[in-house]
């Protein structure tokens, strides 16, 4: 058997790109790096009880950090303020000596990840008044060029949204930055004018979703390996066969029905019962009202997906007398791959209505999660608006499981 390699994960959130790597049975994580506390116990806890690490392994390798603090990040000597912000949140056992001393006398050999990617979003840029210039996360990049530039690692792998083509905060292209950064610290990356070559969508990587990336791999400039070989292993890897669909991801998932009178629980009113015995956690309906029940059925049954952007603005006004700029609702197809699964799901689900039109309602985390190529055994810790949000921003599992078997291919073969 070949030896592992061993991998860096930094904003790793609740686990997209890890899980993906594990699961091709290529890698040996040294450190996840995540700041969300929800995400980080969500990966503590899966590595713990779905992958067999100790207890304290996981609280050791899952550093719960703010990695805009690089310096201390990587050499520990945690300053006054950062050892009371973490006595709040439970410490944390990288404050003595760093990722350097965690990582101590192990060569790095790929570091993953994907800095949060709304201010690059087109979507995001569109509803910000600053049209995002003015965001930190614009220069998040700059903490991910710190910790490869420390630990050299032969590849380092960074996605995220086709946004990033586009962005320019301050005036000057963040893929220019971006490409300048790697340059200066000895690694090659495709240049900007090339990078539109570097998209994929998940959906050629059998996962039910259409979710396109940049996938951004750097290689060392003194290293053998040439950095196009990567793009034309990701490539070959591609799904010959037909694409994942929705049916495919929640068809067989148990069933609910809108109940005739709403029931109050506790303090939570529920709006469905179930039609099957339910085993699956976390996939219970959100309350819904009648009115948006109503419009659930009635858009589903008269295929109101294929009405114009302006038709689907006045059909919102007349059912709420309210206005919008954008389109307020639409359905999945059972036989096309979901949209992107975004983590506005957190606040609603009206873009994400279950196909099946008798039971009036939107996804459930766990169709989310199962349409992000997430095991039904995948354990995700924190409220339900959590969960919906760290899901919306995970890497498709497969997509990552492929990702990380070019990397693979590419540095061994």
């Amino acid at each position: 058997m070949k030896k592992k390699l061993k991998a860096i994960d930094l904003f790793a959130g609740c686990g997209g790109l890890s899980e993906g790597f594990l699961q091709s049975d290529k890698y040996e994580f040294l450190a996840h790096v995540e700041w969300e506390l929800p995400m980080v116990n969500t990966l503590r806890e899966n590595l713990e009880k779905r992958w067999g690490h100790s207890n304290q392994d996981t609280i050791n390798r899952v550093i719960h950090f703010d990695i805009q603090k690089t310096d201390e990040l990587i050499n520990g000597n945690w300053s006054e303020n950062t050892k009371m912000l973490y006595e709040k949140t439970n410490g944390n056992p990288v404050k003595e000596g760093g990722l350097k001393k965690l990582i101590g006398k192990d060569q790095v050999d790929v570091i993953i990840g994907g800095p949060p990617c709304q201010a690059y979003s087109i979507a995001g840029r569109a509803q910000d008044p600053d049209s995002m210039q003015n965001d930190y996360r614009n220069y998040l990049f700059e903490s991910f060029v710190k910790v490869v530039d420390k630990f050299k690692p032969k590849v380092f792998v960074f996605e995220n949204v086709p946004g990033i083509l586009s962005a320019k905060p301050g005036g000057t292209s963040v893929l220019e930055r971006i490409y300048q950064a790697f340059h200066e610290i000895g690694y090659e990356i495709r240049e900007s004018g090339n990078m539109k070559n570097s998209v994929y969508t998940s959906a050629d990587y059998k996962v039910p979703q259409e979710r396109k990336r940049v996938i951004i791999l750097g290689v060392l400039k003194d290293s053998e390996l040439d950095l196009e070989n990567f793009y034309n292993v990701l490539d070959s890897l591609k799904s010959s066969e037909k694409k994942l669909t929705v049916r495919d991801a929640i068809y067989n998932f148990p069933k609910f029905f809108p109940l005739d009178s709403i029931v109050r629980i506790g303090n939570k009113n529920i709006s469905h019962g179930f039609t099957d015995e339910n085993n699956l956690d976390l996939h219970i309906p959100r309350y819904h009202n009648k009115r948006d029940m109503d419009i659930f059925e009635e858009w589903i049954n008269n295929n109101m997906n294929k009405l114009s952007t302006k038709e689907k603005l006045e059909y919102y006004y007349s059912k709420t007398g309210k206005k919008s700029n954008h389109s307020k609702y639409r359905n999945l197809e059972w036989d096309k791959p979901s949209p992107t699964i975004v983590s506005h799901l957190y606040k609603d689900g009206l873009m994400f209505i279950h196909p099946d039109s008798e039971q009036k309602r939107s996804i459930t985390i766990r169709e989310a999660a199962s349409l992000q190529t997430f095991p039904n055994d995948y354990i995700f810790v924190g409220s339900s608006a959590y969960c919906f949000k760290m899901i919306g921003n995970a890497v498709p599992v497969n997509f990552s499981k492929f990702i990380g078997l070019a990397v693979w291919q590419f540095i061994k073969e």
